[in-house]
């Protein structure tokens, strides 16, 4: 568990990182997802929507290991942080009410992700108290 108040998350449906941050220092922390190599593309004139399946599982490592955060920024490309704050939502309210935010974003380095988040929460810790609940 980290002690840093703020944690940002970037998931797509293979992995998701998590980081743990404050203005000078930082944690990582990098999970997989149990289907790791499933690739769907839809093709014409067949059924189904072509999207991969929520790995349910996955969801559930990221939100524990986001559980103790004060304020959280979830962002990646595609539809998996939607399905991860949707999971957040339904199965940790508690945590879901810490999400300061659910942002579109491609493949960043992992120094862009941290500078990201630093001038998110900068901005944001303005209209919030930081005191954990």
């Amino acid at each position: 568990m980290s002690e840093h108040y703020h944690a940002l998350v970037w998931i797509d449906h293979h992995e998701a990182k998590i980081y743990h941050f404050d203005a000078v220092d930082s944690d990582q922390l990098t999970l997989r997802s149990s289907n790791p190599h499933v690739h769907i593309h839809h093709k014409a004139n067949t059924i189904g929507s072509g999207h991969a399946l929520v790995d349910r599982a996955f969801l559930e490592r990221v939100a524990q290991a986001i559980a103790t955060a004060g304020a959280v920024l979830i962002t990646g490309p595609a539809n998996a942080k939607n399905e991860l704050a949707l999971h957040l939502q339904n199965q940790h309210p508690a945590v879901w009410g810490r999400v300061s935010g659910v942002e579109g974003l491609d493949h960043p380095t992992d120094g862009e992700l941290i500078s990201f988040g630093r001038r998110f929460f900068k901005a944001d810790d303005r209209m919030h108290s930081q005191v954990r609940n």
